[in-house]
C-alpha cells in the first residue's frame, strides 16, 4: 500500500507501507492494512505510526483528514512532522512552530513599523488635500 501525506507547503511523505497505524487523540487508534476497506477519518492531532517489514517512523500530524482506497493512504493536514519516534517527530514540530512563531511576531512588527511609516509620509506630504 502507498502513503502521500502532504500539508499546505507540499508532500512530506510519499512512499510504499506495509500497514500504517492511525493515533488520533479524538477518536483512539485503528490499523490500516492492504484492501482495506475505504474510510475516511479526521483528525485533530496525533499520529501516524508508518511501517514497512521492521522498519517505522512517526508523523505527526496537526488538524488532517485522511482518505483510504485503492491501496492509497492520503493524509491532508495544516502540519506534519516525521521522525523516528513519535516523541521525536513531537519536539520537531514544536521547535518548527515557535520557528514560525517568532518569525510572524518579527514580520508583524515590521509591518506595522511600515504601517505607520506610510501613515505618517501621506499625512506630510498633504495628499489629498486642496
Amino acid at each position: 500500500m502507498r502513503i502521500i501525506c502532504s500539508t499546505h507547503q507540499g508532500v512530506i511523505y510519499n512512499d510504499e507501507l506495509d500497514y500504517i497505524v492511525i493515533h488520533n487523540n479524538i477518536e483512539g487508534e485503528f490499523t490500516i492494512m492492504q484492501d482495506h476497506v475505504p474510510i475516511v477519518s479526521v483528525m485533530d492531532s496525533g499520529y501516524i505510526k508508518l511501517v514497512r517489514d521492521k522498519d517505522e517512523l512517526f508523523i505527526v500530524v496537526t488538524s488532517g483528514i485522511i482518505e483510504f482506497h485503492d491501496n492509497v493512504a492520503s493524509i491532508l493536514c495544516q502540519e506534519a512532522q516525521i521522525g523516528k519516534t513519535s516523541a521525536s517527530a513531537m519536539t520537531h514540530l514544536k521547535e518548527t512552530r515557535k520557528e514560525h512563531f517568532e518569525k510572524n511576531k518579527i514580520e508583524n512588527v515590521e509591518s506595522t513599523k511600515k504601517e505607520q511609516e506610510l501613515y505618517e509620509n501621506i499625512k506630510n506630504s498633504g495628499a489629498g488635500k486642496l
